[in-house]
């Protein structure tokens, strides 16, 4: 595991994912409707950089299954927090 910053100061921590991890969306993916900092959990891995990743929302509730890079996401941290911001439907 390899601590340092990433984009806007925030603490970046990386890791060789496993399924069923528990990972936080690194970027946006506005074709999902998804902001940075959604909550998600590893699906599947294929080698060498790629994760299917479901996002959820808060409550749990799919919002999406896509297939991403290593470097779109990253291992919860002890001080995230679940934001409260109401999910917007891709348009």
């Amino acid at each position: 595991m390899v601590d340092g910053r990433g984009e806007r100061g925030h603490r970046r921590v990386t890791k060789d994912f496993e399924r069923v991890d528990t990972v936080v969306l690194d970027r946006d993916l506005p074709e999902h409707g998804l902001k940075r900092g959604a909550p998600g959990a590893v699906v599947e891995v294929h080698a060498p950089d790629g994760l299917d990743v479901e996002l959820v929302t808060a409550s749990g509730r799919t919002q999406a299954l896509v297939t991403l890079k290593t470097a779109d996401v990253r291992a919860v941290a002890d001080g995230d927090r679940i934001a409260g911001r109401p999910a917007r439907a891709a348009g």
